[in-house]
């Protein structure tokens, strides 16, 4: 019990993926804290310590079939603070879901990919 405290699931409700790993883990009778990004905006040091325990850069969080992705950031060479910019001004830049659980944490691309962070 006390190790769902621990547990935070980055969303966007109006991602099915989002919701699916959502009942994906109540199946499994893990209910993680709620992080609605969308609603409210993540700080860069948030981000960025979200990508440490993901073990990624920006760029590989990056969400390049989004429009915002497509007509602002494709073909230019942006630095990592450039990217990290663009995913606080605009949040449906960041994949998702993110399930972080104590210091691991994972995309939900498959959903299945939680089970790796689940003791």
């Amino acid at each position: 019990m006390g190790k769902q405290n621990k547990m935070k699931y980055y969303h966007n409700n109006r991602c099915r993926k989002s919701r699916e790993g959502l009942e994906f883990l109540a199946t499994k009778n893990l209910n993680p804290a709620v992080y609605e990004y969308m609603k409210n905006p993540l700080t860069k040091k948030e981000l960025l310590n979200i990508l440490d325990k993901l073990k990624l850069k920006a760029g590989d969080l990056l969400r390049k079939n989004e429009t915002i992705y497509k007509e602002n950031l494709k073909g230019k060479n942006l630095t990592e603070n450039q990217i990290l910019d663009w995913m606080i001004k605009e949040p449906k830049l960041i994949e998702r879901p993110i399930l972080i659980n104590g210091e691991k944490a994972v995309i939900g691309r498959p959903k299945e990919n939680f089970l790796k962070i689940i003791d």
